[in-house]
């Protein structure tokens, strides 16, 4: 068998460097079939390839339908996804998301997560030990059918110090219902509610619904007021 000289041996291996994975096999096949025997042995030291390789490439020559495919790769070539691969990630992303999830009251198919992606990735490594990348998380939430949904809001009627704490006494309450086996509903009490302001004695005034005014309670006559307590 006549061999190449040390030059052209040098391009055949910058040139097969730059070839995709297909047509390097391809490339390789020809090689063999033109040095004829003992070639596929020559250009496995050479390349660095392996033998089954070089054959495979040789197949592929013969195939009309081979050659004419443009893809790179055969269906479900590749390295397999994160979340294919951990085991358990699944239940982990879902007990981590648990306390902050909401959905609506009117399709129950909606729900979603106030959390960032980084958040949640943050909560897996700590939780769960589970280290995974936001491009993850995303998946996670598109496989969950999770959105992140953040109120629109073109007034506010001012904070409080103590305004978290009917919150956290939701929280509190809530998991003690669960944990006793008791159903638990979350209520969106700004569904389709007009905001009001307090002029006067009072009065409410409606506006649109689409916007709305964050308050704590209702504003009643004679400034008496009732706890409004809101899940969204």
């Amino acid at each position: 068998m006549q061999t190449y000289s040390s030059d052209i041996e040098q391009q055949m291996q910058r040139y097969y460097q730059s070839l995709s994975e297909k047509d390097r096999r391809r490339y390789a096949a020809i090689e063999a079939v033109k040095l004829g025997y003992g070639g596929i042995s020559y250009l496995v030291n050479l390349l660095g390839c392996h033998a089954h390789t070089v054959r495979r490439g040789r197949e592929e020559l013969r195939d009309e339908q081979a050659m004419s495919d443009e893809r790179t790769r055969q269906p479900g070539g590749g390295r397999k996804r994160v979340l294919e691969q951990l085991e358990g990630l699944d239940e982990a992303f879902l007990r981590v998301i648990d306390r902050h999830t909401a959905g609506s009251p009117m399709d129950e198919s909606i729900k979603w997560t106030h959390l960032t992606r980084q958040q949640i990735a943050d909560l897996l490594c700590q939780e769960e030990e589970i280290s995974v990348s936001v491009t993850v998380v995303d998946q996670l939430l598109d496989r969950h059918k999770f959105r992140r949904r953040k109120a629109f809001k073109t007034k506010a009627t001012g904070d409080h110090p103590q305004r978290n704490e009917q919150f956290e006494n939701i929280e509190t309450l809530v998991a003690s219902y669960q944990s006793a086996g008791n159903p638990v509903m979350s209520m969106d009490t700004k569904k389709k509610s007009c905001s009001v302001s307090s002029i006067g004695r009072g009065t409410p005034i409606p506006k649109k619904p689409s916007r709305f005014t964050t308050m704590t309670g209702f504003i009643l006559p004679k400034g008496k007021r009732f706890p409004m307590v809101s899940m969204t």
